[in-house]
């Protein structure tokens, strides 16, 4: 549908700008922002190959296994069946420890893990268990401790402090992973 409601968009404007004789300006937008678009391009690239880069660091060096260990007691309160099966829970610690530490594409896997094991506990096959709906909202709402995908499109935008949103986006992230986790443990009450 959005495929759609674009292509429409591009029409209805380059139809727009021919009517009104104006197919030079819309031939030099066309151009000029392509060319932003690959210089952008090339600059994210560059700034998230660092990142992933530093936090491969942070993952060799064990940060993470850190955070697992301090992540495990809490996680183990907030779900139910998945707290008493260690290859679940192991998938869930390691899926949001990655996300909070920014690594996305190594929390990818982690999560297809973790799904697939709370669905070898789940009785109820075909229908999400309420620890797979928790996990999915953790993990949609997780924790940023570190924002690498912003800072780098702030970096790469021509921000003078990329990094000042680091404090912020702990509050906010931290505030909607608590109130996902209040949410849904008030929605598995009623349904």
């Amino acid at each position: 549908m959005i495929n759609v409601i674009w292509f429409i968009i591009l029409v209805f404007g380059i139809g727009f700008g021919l009517l009104t004789g104006r197919g030079d300006v819309v031939s030099k937008s066309v151009v000029s922002s392509a060319g932003s678009t690959v210089d952008f391009v090339i600059k994210l690239v560059g700034l998230m190959c660092i990142w992933c880069g530093v936090m491969k660091v942070a993952e060799k060096s064990g940060l993470t296994e850190k955070l697992a260990k301090l992540l495990r007691p809490v996680l183990k309160l907030v779900f139910k069946d998945a707290a008493k099966d260690e290859k679940a829970m192991g998938a869930i610690v390691m899926n949001l420890t990655a996300n909070m530490m920014g690594l996305s594409n190594a929390a990818t896997p982690f999560g297809i893990k973790a799904m697939e094991e709370m669905d070898r506990l789940n009785k109820e096959k075909g229908t999400a268990s309420n620890d797979m709906a928790l996990f999915l909202v953790l993990n949609a709402a997780c924790i940023q401790l570190v924002p690498t995908t912003v800072l780098s499109i702030r970096a790469a935008s021509g921000s003078q402090n990329p990094g000042e949103i680091i404090i912020p986006a702990i509050i906010a992230t931290t505030v909607a992973a608590i109130m996902g986790i209040i949410f849904c443990k008030i929605l598995q009450r009623y349904f």
